[in-house]
């Protein structure tokens, strides 16, 4: 089922002629056989109109078989005996239920999501599902769920993509799901963003615990690194000056000072030694 588009008659000339035939039912009032025909004409005039505002549309149909789409606004006139229903093309949006799900490595989130609609065929909205609103949403938080155990909540690797570190990607795809699903319904999906993300609160005590753990063992990783270019750096210059003569002794006492120096959370003390090694 597709769109057709139907033409529609400007509403005020039969809006006119409605209200000349009202005035001359009042004037045959003494001809019955006159108001015969002038009332059942002007009944008809004013079936026949309807009123449209801007990005809405009328579904027509005769006796349950859809002729047309109207999406002239106005006040418009068409057969009197269509069967009109009025569809909204505003861009509308809502909030999903928070949903608690597991993620991808098992563990139970809480996630909610942000999607902006609208209606693009209105023949597809009324006619290929029962209640497309209704159907936007459910399909919107079903497209939700799949999405939450698709990824993991936090990130692990390099390059991983999850739930908390790449919202743009997460999103993109969120978008491109719930679009598939709404397709058949002739609605177009936006936007689509996660507005709520959070660890389920029977584990989000031990799953903060377990990120402080895994960023400070990322630091950790990053400061032994440098400290470790920064001793071969100062070898590297101490050999190609010649400024201290350096046996193998001396450069594991000398490296090992500055890994103490460099990788110490506190200040370290200078020691002076009184003796030199021979």
């Amino acid at each position: 089922m597709k769109e057709i588009d139907k033409s529609s008659l400007p509403g005020i000339p039969f809006l006119a002629v409605s209200a000349v035939v009202l005035v001359a039912v009042v004037g045959f009032f003494r001809h019955p056989a006159l108001l015969v025909v002038a009332v059942p004409a002007a009944l008809v005039v004013i079936k026949g109109l309807y009123m449209l505002e801007p990005n809405q549309s009328a579904v027509l149909s005769l006796f349950g078989r859809y002729v047309g789409t109207v999406r002239q606004e106005g006040l418009r006139w068409n057969n009197p005996f269509f069967s009109k229903r009025r569809i909204s093309l505003r861009v509308r949006n809502f909030e999903s239920s928070m949903l608690k799900v597991n993620d991808l490595e098992g563990n139970p989130i809480e996630i909610a999501a942000v999607i902006v609609w609208q209606v693009q065929d209105s023949a597809e909205a009324v006619y290929n599902v029962d209640d497309y609103e209704s159907y936007v949403r459910i399909q919107s938080e079903a497209a939700l769920r799949a999405l939450a155990g698709s990824y993991p909540y936090d990130q692990h690797e390099d390059g991983q993509v999850s739930l908390r570190s790449h919202p743009h990607e997460v999103s993109h795809e969120l978008q491109r799901q719930i679009a598939e699903r709404l397709g058949k319904a002739g609605v177009e999906v936006i936007e689509a963003r996660i507005s709520h993300l959070a660890y389920a609160p029977e584990i989000a005590q031990a799953m903060l615990q377990r990120q402080q753990a895994n960023a400070v063992i990322a630091a950790r990783a990053k400061i032994v690194a440098g400290a470790v270019g920064m001793v071969e750096m100062a070898l590297a210059e101490l050999e190609k000056n010649g400024t201290v003569p350096l046996d193998d002794a001396h450069k594991a006492d000398l490296v090992g000072n500055l890994l103490v120096v460099l990788c110490s959370e506190r200040g370290t003390q200078p020691v002076v030694q009184a003796s030199s090694r021979h």
